[in-house]
């Protein structure tokens, strides 16, 4: 009976893991031009081959300004039935921060910390939500990253 559990968890087990990488699409390799853009516009129409996105439905929210530059905090929300979201920054040399495929079911609302090259000039993070009807959806949100704070 105990060999018998075991090969039904080992094969639970192999099954859990084969099924998500066969649904998230790796951008990085098949989108290589998204993360070398060194602007929002041209990381966006790289990723999704345009940049004409509906200005609602997306909510990016940062401290107005942060004390570490090293380690900012982002947070992105949407209500819409989507198929990916993708972030992008102003200050870095690369312009694209992440890319992820939405699956059924999914909730959109990520916290994640991002490193800023700051020379004093306001920071704009735009998020970007590809929705099931085709459509792209916006939101950005400017920021102060206070000079010389950098811990990261």
């Amino acid at each position: 009976m105990q060999r018998r559990n075991f090969l039904s968890l080992s094969a639970l087990a192999a099954l859990a893991a084969i099924v998500p990488s066969a649904n998230a699409e790796n951008f990085r390799k098949t989108r290589p031009t998204v993360w070398t853009a060194s602007t929002i516009d041209d990381a966006i129409m790289a990723m999704y081959g345009s940049t004409e996105a509906i200005q609602d439905g997306v909510t990016v929210t940062t401290p107005d300004t942060a004390t570490n530059s090293g380690s900012v905090p982002v947070n992105i929300q949407s209500d819409i039935d989507a198929k990916s979201v993708a972030v992008f920054q102003d200050a870095n040399p690369e312009s694209a921060v992440a890319a992820w495929t939405i699956h059924k079911n999914s909730i959109i609302n990520y916290d994640f910390n991002i490193k800023l090259r700051s020379d004093g000039t306001p920071i704009k993070i735009t998020a970007i939500v590809e929705g099931k009807d085709g459509k792209l959806y916006s939101g950005s949100k400017v920021l102060q990253v206070a000079i010389g704070t950098c811990d990261g």
